[in-house]
């Protein structure tokens, strides 16, 4: 098979550097790897190894300083901002270890504003918001505002926002670095079941070895480069 179309996401040669005109950092070095559809990785490594810049760069929320990133065949240094925007909107979702919730929204207008802000009408949102909520658990506290939910609620607020437009490919920078430990297995356990069900592919960076175990895959970082990659004893979500 073709590299295409055996991986959704493909890096080749993947460098980053960040040079703030007095310091040059060198935060990813000639990083390649393929990651296929429904597969659930997580990218561990020590603190400042890199692992969110990949992240960052293989979900086009930053560019490269050279090397190649294709999701599903399409180059991503080739779209307009624009396009990668829109791109990004309708195709991929996002958790991260900061809920990021507004405050003044509830659980239900959280989730359904970037589907507002994206073009899609009110009435077909606030279904879509709906089904999310129930679809993670938490749909009876739709008009809850996030102070007046647990953390692991309002996490799973979080995963029902970044699968509202029910993306390819989910992006998760430490999804449970905010829970304890209770609340981080059920946001895995949610995650895991997602995966098995809609066949969505899950990129997790995570200091986590819990939650790493629960992926079929760990890549491992340091210095700025892949140290390992190889397959956990996980199997759910794989066909």
């Amino acid at each position: 098979m073709a590299w295409q179309e055996q991986y959704v996401i493909e890096a080749n040669g993947v460098c980053k550097v960040y040079d703030s005109g007095r310091v040059t950092v060198e935060a990813l070095r000639s990083v390649s790897l393929g990651v296929k559809r429904g597969e659930m990785v997580a990218v561990m490594g020590p603190s400042g190894c890199g692992k969110t810049t990949l992240l960052n760069c293989l979900s086009g929320l930053d560019d490269l300083t050279s090397g190649s990133v294709k999701i599903d065949g399409t180059e991503l240094s080739e779209m307009s901002d624009r396009v990668k925007t829109k791109y990004r909107a309708q195709r991929m979702g996002y958790i991260f270890q900061a809920f990021n919730l507004l405050p003044v929204l509830t659980a239900l207008e959280n989730v359904e504003m970037p589907l507002l802000v994206s073009g899609t009408g009110a009435k077909q949102a606030r279904k879509a918001a709906e089904e999310a909520l129930d679809m993670v658990s938490v749909g009876d506290w739709k008009s809850h505002y996030p102070a007046e939910l647990s953390g692991g609620q309002q996490q799973r607020v979080t995963v029902a926002r970044s699968l509202v437009n029910r993306p390819e490919i989910v992006w998760a920078d430490e999804p449970t670095g905010n829970l304890d430990s209770e609340n981080a297995a059920e946001v895995m356990g949610l995650m895991t079941r997602l995966n098995v069900e809609n066949q969505q592919t899950f990129v997790i960076v995570t200091h986590s070895d819990e939650v790493a175990a629960m992926t079929h895959r760990t890549i491992r970082m340091r210095d700025s480069r892949i140290e390992s990659d190889g397959a956990n004893g996980a199997t759910a979500g794989q066909s």
